[in-house]
């Protein structure tokens, strides 16, 4: 009980100090969904993966920052949670070189979805060829690999982002 009280009141904090609310908005038609601080409604786009995997891609700006998810619905699934979070790695690698990043500090592993063993997390920092700064965090619990991400010219706004970024929800969560 005390651990839900210390994060309604981060909650709270966050958006009272920032003005703006945290909704939750679904990942287009995949089944997932996200909270965001801003509306990302009408910017999801779904597309085919060479391997034919739904990507399902969506983002906004508020206050000068940028919040954006990446949600793969795998065409086939794996049960194997390591393998999962190994092909999270080879995703997130990929999209370093989509995205023009230059620099990173390098994955931090671990991370659980809510605390639940079927999942697995991983942070980290990146910087582009413009020089914005961004914060990511992929999740994966072998259905799905799903990125969230937070860039801006300043520096990233932890608070904010880490709220944003353990904001999503694999179907049934």
């Amino acid at each position: 009980m005390h651990r839900i009280t210390i994060i309604l009141l981060c909650l709270f904090a966050v958006n009272t100090a920032s003005g703006q609310s945290l909704r939750k908005y679904p990942v287009s038609n995949s089944g997932c969904s996200a909270y965001f601080f801003c509306d990302p409604s009408g910017t999801f786009n779904t597309e085919k993966s060479p391997d034919s995997s739904d990507v399902f891609t969506g983002e906004c700006t508020d206050d000068s920052i940028s919040y954006g998810v990446i949600c793969v619905r795998l065409k086939d699934q794996i049960s194997d949670l390591k393998v999962s979070e190994d092909m999270l790695v080879s995703y997130l690698d990929y999209l370093k070189g989509s995205l023009n990043i230059t620099s990173a500090a390098g994955y931090g592993k671990g991370h659980r979805l809510k605390n639940s063993g079927d999942t697995r997390g991983m942070i980290d920092y990146w910087k582009d060829k413009d020089g914005l700064n961004w914060k990511i965090k992929g999740w994966t619990n072998g259905k799905y690999i799903c990125v969230l991400y937070v860039y801006t010219k300043s520096e990233v706004p932890e608070t904010k982002a880490n709220v944003f970024l353990d904001g999503l929800l694999f179907p049934g969560m």
